[in-house]
C-alpha cells in the first residue's frame, strides 16, 4: 500500500500537533497550580534525549516537520523542567 505525499504530510503534522499540545497543557496546568511534583525528572530526561535523537534524524533526512516538531518539543520540555525546578525549590522553602 502506497501513501501519497499529501496524506503523509497531514499524518506527520497531525502527530506533531498532538505531541506538542500535551506539553502545552502540562505547562498551563503547572503554571496554574504552581506544582509539577508529579513529573519525573527521569521521564523528562529520557523524552528530551529521544527528541534530540529525532531532531538529528530529521536533519539527516532533511524533514522540516520532524525538525520543527522536535525543536519545539525540546523548548517546551526545557520550560517544564525549569518550572519544575523553580516550583520544587519554592515548595521546599515553604515547608521550612
Amino acid at each position: 500500500m502506497e501513501i501519497d505525499g499529501m496524506l503523509l504530510t497531514i499524518l506527520g503534522v497531525s502527530a506533531g500537533i498532538l505531541i506538542l499540545t500535551g506539553w502545552i497543557e502540562q505547562i498551563y496546568k503547572g503554571y496554574k497550580t504552581k506544582s509539577l511534583k508529579d513529573i519525573s525528572k527521569f521521564l523528562m530526561i529520557f523524552i528530551s534525549a529521544g527528541a534530540i535523537l529525532w531532531l538529528i534524524y530529521g536533519v539527516i533526512v532533511s524533514d522540516v516537520f520532524i525538525i520543527g516538531t522536535n525543536i519545539t518539543a525540546i523548548v517546551l520540555m526545557m520550560i517544564v523542567l525549569a518550572m519544575k525546578r523553580n516550583y520544587d525549590k519554592l515548595s521546599k522553602t515553604n515547608q521550612i
